[in-house]
Parts: structure tokens; C-alpha cells; sequence
């Protein structure tokens, strides 16, 4: 395809000189030397060096970046795809005579590819989309008797065959043999082969005929591989087969990753581990974990005594530092970075000072600040540097730190204004500080808020650029900062808070956003101070007690991840809004997770039992199967016979351990006749469903919120209970008809006039039928599990059987 110009519209002003403001002169001067700069519009197929052009005398072309470093990178140096690839270069125009430098319009060339047939298979779908594709014909199928073959016994080799061989054996029950040698038909080859530099750290090479070969120039590069064919298997029903055909893929960005806020909500480190293992099936680079922070004062009557404030990380040089509700040790920290590293992701701790640091000043108060607020550190107090550094020391100090990894995150955002020059004091502080422990330091953006002339560091200092009112991103490029766009009016969610999102708009996330725009402001693709993108999630309303589970964030996450991680490992590069939503359905979290409690099923009826039989099978079509750990009595029931639940010791295990948004849970009871106190009905390790509370009311329980229903079971008596569950609540059926919505409420805190909206979802425990200690007691029939919301008209005639 001719490109029509070399030279396309602006995507920012026409002119921006680095380290100064352009004048009205430089401006004119700098177009009148544009015209005259013509740059090669297509690289033919064997080029290897893209041909800077001359500039007059006095100026020099200088190439900064491109948007596919992997097809033509920083030094020019030109990578064969396998197909036509356009990419965009970033070039800045030199003045000589005062080393003034101008960042010149984008330029689109076209690269010529090694294929130029594009009549085998068609791309296939996987998140993040792949770069580049040249398809073949037909199919490969694995077998039992398939192979993981390693080239050679390279150390990075043997660990990634670990992971790929653990996970198909989760996702598609293959045990495969993995051995050093030749591959053979049906094999899953391995191999580092150094000949294509362009591949980088993370890109990779994917070739599918007769044997599978993946090849790589980095170990991380490998596992993305991996994760690709894992991708490719789900979407096949019996997970066996691939789309023959060669992929070269790599991402855009470098930086593609999720910051989670433990902090004000406290996630347990076994969410931790499934997340790592979530985002790298997706690609995703950075795992930003915000480890310290507290709640509002308007909530806590305004006072700093009562607010919530927590440290979630073991602290031994400061011990009541350590929140008692929910924190993670230094051993298991460690091990989840090391469990990041198998998989590819980096841990990116951050413990956020001077503002946001009411759990360190509530240890010791005197660093606390008395005229901006207790969350605010004391910049003038001699202690509040002591204090600080050893924290800091106690994690980064020595040959095996807790952080291990290399970037500290030390937070610096939304300290009060007035303190400028003292807070920029104290972030270059702190920066030079963590540099000392040969770690790379990032910081929120904040020196547009906090304008000052004490100077900050900014070499190997990379930027949150959050708010542009906090940092501008135009002047943190020109003051030498790095930036990872994470822009709050578009990446942050806030769950059931009001503001921000509560579900990130993804239609147009998706349509219009990539890590070029920050803000209103759009840099050039291609400009290395770009170093890619981050969504958040601030859970500013958890300490006040606003109802949110691990799962409620969960859900507002992975649709975003799936996305997200598109936008920033291929840009633009992809199919639209529409078929990407469709087929995103296909893939779900990764081999051996289900945080969602995703139920599969075409036919909505996912778990079926009867009683009427000794052997209590699931008479649904998915035959899912039973496990009895009690012994239990046949009741009589209404119709057929019915389970007995009548010891606390006494319940069954069921094949599924929960179901998630949405369902419909439907089935019979009959209480006995003496049953009074607790009783629980269904559990799992996220929730507790009960038939009586201390107040004997219907009622649920997760992650130490209650909540009850307005409704009593008649002892003696059957009823037919129906519970369906959305994002939005959970609601009470009693014999067909609506009895209690639950859909969230605001509720008004005592001794204040403030409100909260408090969430009232419910991911239905399904693993125990019974309790070990506080069962149910009485008769259990005719149980029904629906992956979907069923209408009123459909819960009215759930049962033919009389009731």
C-alpha cells in the first residue's frame, strides 16, 4: 500500500522544544526547516537500517522512538516482520548552534514483510491480539503422547516447560513428558535462538505446522509465548487443537499493569497469587501493590483517633506498624514475588509517604502533622527522615532483600500545596535514598501541584501521571521525568464510591484511549518518555464498611484486564469493540482460576439433585457428580425422597465451590420443628448462606459483613426458597414469589450526617451442603443451580412438583 504523506496531522502542537518554551521565532524558523526534510515513505523487504534523512545545515535529524521498536528500533535498525507493518517514527529536529531540540511531526513508513500471502488461516483471536501473522493450513492436535522438548538444558528452559507442562495439565488434562532433544510431530518445542535481536525482552516467535516451536530471546518473552498457546487451546472445546501458522509478537508498551490498593482493603494473599498468575495469562507486565494507606475523616466523626489506617507489610523495626485485621509476612511477600517471577510480572511495592501515612503517625504520633491532618507526615520534624529511611531500609537492606525486585514505588501525591519547596525536599529525599539501594524509584505526579525551585531528581525516576493538574505531563517530560500513563478520569475505579468509575467505560477505553493520552494530552506515538500504561483501583470507601468483596473488585477488574491488556500491549492494532467483547468470553482467567466462580454451561441448568436415591447423583447434563463426607438420613419429602440433615456434623459436599454473578439458587426446605439458633445452609471459603441467624432470619455472610433478610422459615413446614445473584445484589424468592431485593442501600453513620452507598452481593457458597458445626436441620429437597438470572415468571414455575 503507497502512503499518501510522510508527514501526518499533528497529534499535539506543531512545535515543543525541549527544556524551554518555543518562541514565535523558533516556531517559523523550525516549520521553514521541516519542508525541507523528506523522509522514505516504504522499506523495502531486506532492509536493515532505516535511512535517517539530511537536514540543512546547522540542524540533524535525530530518530528518538518508534511504535514498533521491534520492526525498526531507537538506533534505526530495521527487524523483518513477517508481514506489511506501518510504523510510526518519533524524531526530534536539532539546532546545533544552541543544542535546542524540537519534536518533529510523526512519520508513517511501511515496512515490507517476509509474506505477502495471506490466504492460510486468519489470525487468531487471543489477549492481548497478536502483532503479527502469517497463517497456514489446517490444524495441529495435541495428544497424550505429545511432547514439551527443550533445546538444550538451559535453566530458563527447564523452568518455563515446568509452568507450560503444570498448566496444561490444569486446563487441558494432558501430563506431558518433557525431555532435551528433536522435536517430532505433535511436540511442543522450546528453544532460545538469538538470531532476531528485534524480539527484546518480552517478544517472541510462534510457529505451528507440524510440531509447535517457540522461540524466544529472553525468558520472559518464553512464558508470553506460552501463555499464547494456553490462550489458543481454551477456545477449542476439547483443548487439543492449534491454527497452524507463524506469529511474531511483542508488545507496544513496556509498562502494561494494575495498581491494587490493600491498603484501605485488605486482600488476602492467596488473591495475591491468582492475580499474578491472572495478569501474566494476559500479558501484563507490573503488579503495583499499594501497601499502606487510610480511610476519611468524614467518616470517623472527624477524628484522627478513629479513622482506619493500616500497614499491611510485617514490620520488624517497627512492629505496631503491622495492621492486626489483615497483613502479609516478609516470607510470604517474598514468595509472592518469586511466584511473580515464574510467571513473568513484576511486584511493584509501594509504601506511600508523606501524605496518606496516618498508619505510621498513629504509631508515632509526633510525626504527624497538626496543621494539614494526622495522614500528613511532618516535613519539618527531624524524626519523620529517621523514621521513614528505616522503613524503607527494612525491606531494601541486604544481599537478599524483601524487595526484591527493582522498582519502589514511595508514593509522594496530594500533600498539601502550601508545602512545596519542603515537599519537593523530601521526595528528592527519598528518592536519592531508595536509589542508594541501587533500586529504580517511581513516584505519583505531583510537581505541578507542588511548583517549587528546590529541585528534584529525575534521572531514572519514572512518573504516575494521574491528574495533569498534579503533574503536567508536557512539563514532567521536559523536566526529565519517564511516565506511565494512568489517568484518573479514565483508569481508576472506585468501587460503589460515586465518583470516578465503579466500571471503567471499556467501549471507550477500548475505541479511544491507548498510553499515548494522558489526560487531554496526546503525545506522539513512539516517544520513549511513554513507558506505557496502568489502571487502578482505589477502594477509598472499604474502611468506612462499604460491603465490597474481593470478588466485587475482581469483577470490576477482569473485564477492564481483558481490554486493558489489549490497549496497551498492541495499541490500536485490533478488531473491533463488538467482536472483541464476543470473543473475550471465550477466554476466561488462566488455567486453575476461577475467582469469578465462572460456571460453564450452555444449558443453564448447571447442577441438578433430587434425593430420591441413595446415590446422590447431579441428574443435570452436566453430570458434574457428588461427594458425601457424612453419612445422611432419606426424609420422606414431599414428592420422592428427600435429604435429612439432622446432626451438626452432618452435610455434603458438592462438586462446585461457588457460582458467580449471575445466578439463580433454587430448592426446598423444611426446618425442624425445634431448630432454633445459627444455622448454616451452604458454605465455601468466601461466604456463608443461612437459614437462621442470631435472630433466626434468612441471612448471608462474606468477608465479616452480615446481612439479613426480613423473612423466617416456618419450622415444620416446606418452602420453596429461590436466591438470585447479580453485581448489583441478591435477591429472595419464597414459594415463586419476590419476597426481599436486596440491591444495596445507603446507610448514615452514627454521629455524623454523612451517607454511603453499601453494596449487598453475594458469590453463592455452594461447596458445603450442611455445616460441620452449626448445620442446617431438617429436610433438603430438589436442588437447582442456573448460571443465569431466571425471570419472575420462570421462578414461579421453577417446580411442577407441589410443594
Amino acid at each position: 500500500m503507497k502512503i499518501k504523506s510522510s508527514f501526518l496531522s499533528l497529534i499535539f502542537p506543531f512545535l515543543s522544544v525541549t527544556g524551554t518554551t518555543a518562541q514565535t521565532t523558533d516556531s517559523l524558523e523550525f516549520a521553514k526547516i521541516a519542508k525541507q526534510i523528506s523522509f522514505s515513505e516504504v522499506v523495502k523487504k531486506g532492509g536493515v537500517s532505516f535511512p535517517i534523512p539530511a537536514a540543512p545545515d546547522g540542524y540533524q535529524v535525530i530518530l528518538k522512538g518508534t511504535d514498533r521498536l521491534n520492526v525498526i528500533d531507537r538506533e534505526g535498525k530495521i527487524f523483518s516482520p513477517l508481514e506489511d507493518v506501518q510504523v510510526q517514527l518519533f524524531c526530534q529536529l536539532l539546532r546545533l548552534k544552541d543544542q535546542k531540540s524540537f519534536d518533529m511531526s510523526p512519520v508513517l513508513v511501511q515496512v515490507n514483510g517476509a509474506f505477502n500471502d495471506r490466504a492460510g488461516n486468519p489470525k487468531p483471536f487471543v489477549i492481548p491480539a497478536l502483532r503479527e501473522w502469517h497463517g497456514g493450513t489446517g490444524a495441529l492436535k495435541l495428544t497424550k503422547n505429545s511432547r514439551i522438548i527443550l533445546a538444550n538444558r538451559d535453566s530458563r528452559l527447564i523452568e518455563v516447560a515446568s509452568l507450560l507442562k503444570k498448566d496444561l495439565l490444569v486446563s487441558s488434562g494432558l501430563n506431558l513428558k518433557v525431555s532435551i532433544g528433536k522435536p517430532e510431530a505433535g511436540d511442543i518445542f522450546l528453544v532460545f535462538d538469538a538470531r532476531d535481536e528485534g524480539l527484546g525482552e518480552e517478544g517472541y516467535l510462534m510457529d505451528i505446522n507440524d510440531h509447535v516451536r517457540l522461540n524466544a530471546f529472553h525468558k520472559r518473552g518464553m512464558i508470553w509465548a506460552t501463555r499464547t498457546i494456553l490462550q489458543l487451546l481454551e477456545q477449542d472445546p476439547a483443548n487439543r487443537s492449534l491454527p497452524k501458522g507463524q506469529s511474531r509478537d511483542y508488545p507496544k508498551y513496556e509498562v502494561r499493569g494494575l495498581v491494587l490498593d490493600v491498603a484501605r482493603k485488605f486482600f488476602t494473599m492467596d488473591f495475591l497469587r491468582d492475580y499474578v498468575k491472572m495478569m501474566s495469562y494476559y500479558k501484563m507486565s507490573e503488579f503495583h501493590i499499594h501497601l499502606n494507606d487510610n480511610g476519611f475523616p468524614i467518616y470517623f466523626n472527624n477524628n484522627w483517633d478513629r479513622v482506619y489506617a493500616a500497614f499491611r507489610l510485617e514490620s520488624s523495626t517497627y512492629p505496631q506498624l503491622t495492621a492486626k485485621d489483615g497483613h502479609y509476612t516478609k516470607k510470604e511477600f517474598i514468595a509472592l514475588q518469586q511466584l511473580a517471577a515464574e510467571y513473568g510480572v513484576d511486584i511493584i511495592p509501594e509504601i506511600d509517604v508523606p501524605a496518606h501515612a496516618l498508619a505510621i503517625s498513629r504509631v508515632m504520633p509526633e510525626i504527624g502533622s497538626k496543621k494539614y491532618g494526622m495522614d500528613h507526615l511532618d516535613l519539618y520534624h527531624p524524626k519523620t527522615y529517621k523514621v521513614v529511611s528505616n522503613i524503607f531500609k527494612e525491606y531494601l537492606e541486604g544481599s537478599k532483600p524483601v524487595f526484591s525486585g527493582k522498582v519502589i514505588h514511595i508514593g509522594t501525591d496530594e500533600y498539601d500545596k502550601k508545602e512545596a519547596e519542603k515537599f519537593r525536599y523530601f521526595t528528592d529525599y527519598f528518592i536519592r535514598y531508595v536509589q542508594g539501594f541501587g533500586k529504580e524509584a517511581r513516584v505519583w505526579g505531583a510537581l505541578t501541584h507542588a511548583k517549587g525551585n528546590t529541585p528534584v531528581t529525575a534521572k531514572n525516576v519514572t512518573m504516575n501521571a494521574w491528574y495533569n493538574g498534579y503533574a503536567e505531563p508536557l512539563e514532567m517530560k521536559k523536566q526529565g521525568y519517564q511516565l506511565i500513563s494512568t489517568p484518573d478520569g479514565s483508569l481508576y475505579i472506585v468501587p460503589a464510591a460515586g465518583y470516578y468509575y465503579d466500571y471503567l467505560n471499556l467501549k471507550n477505553l477500548y475505541r479511544k484511549w491507548e498510553p499515548v493520552n494522558v489526560g487531554k494530552v496526546t503525545f506522539q506515538a513512539g516517544d520513549p518518555v511513554i513507558r506505557g500504561g496502568m489502571f487502578a483501583v482505589w477502594n477509598d470507601k472499604s474502611p468506612a464498611g462499604n460491603g465490597i468483596s474481593q470478588q466485587d473488585v475482581h469483577d470490576r477488574v477482569f473485564p477492564a484486564m481483558q481490554v486493558l491488556a489489549q490497549k496497551m500491549w498492541a495499541g490500536t492494532d485490533s478488531i473491533p469493540y463488538t467482536q472483541f467483547q464476543a470473543k473475550s468470553k471465550g477466554i476466561k482467567e488462566g488455567p486453575g482460576l476461577n475467582i469469578a466462580g465462572f460456571v460453564k454451561g450452555q444449558d443453564s441448568l448447571v447442577l441438578h439433585y433430587d434425593f430420591n436415591r441413595s446415590e446422590i447423583n447431579d441428574l443435570s447434563v452436566y453430570k458434574r457428580g457428588k461427594a458425601v463426607l457424612r453419612p445422611q438420613k432419606a426424609g420422606k419429602g414431599q414428592s420422592g425422597r428427600s435429604l435429612v440433615l439432622s446432626a451438626s456434623n452432618s452435610f455434603v459436599q458438592l462438586p462446585l465451590k461457588e457460582i458467580g454473578y449471575n445466578y439463580t439458587i433454587s430448592l426446598r426446605l423444611k426446618p425442624d420443628g425445634d431448630s432454633k439458633g445459627e444455622k448454616v445452609l451452604f458454605s465455601s471459603p468466601h461466604g456463608v448462606f443461612k437459614s437462621a441467624d442470631k435472630d433466626n432470619k434468612l441471612a448471608f455472610s462474606r468477608e465479616g459483613y452480615d446481612y439479613q433478610f426480613d423473612y423466617q422459615l416456618p419450622a415444620g413446614e416446606w418452602t420453596e426458597l429461590t436466591i438470585t445473584g447479580t453485581n448489583k445484589g441478591t435477591s429472595l424468592f419464597v414459594n415463586g414469589k419476590s419476597k426481599e431485593r436486596k440491591l444495596g442501600k445507603e446507610v448514615l453513620y452514627p454521629e455524623t450526617k454523612v451517607k454511603m452507598f453499601k453494596v449487598e452481593t453475594l458469590v453463592f457458597p455452594l461447596q458445603i451442603l450442611g455445616d460441620r458445626n452449626h448445620a442446617f436441620r431438617g429436610e433438603i429437597d430438589d436442588l437447582k443451580v442456573f448460571n443465569k438470572i431466571l425471570s419472575d415468571q420462570e421462578i414461579e414455575t421453577i417446580n411442577q412438583k407441589p410443594i
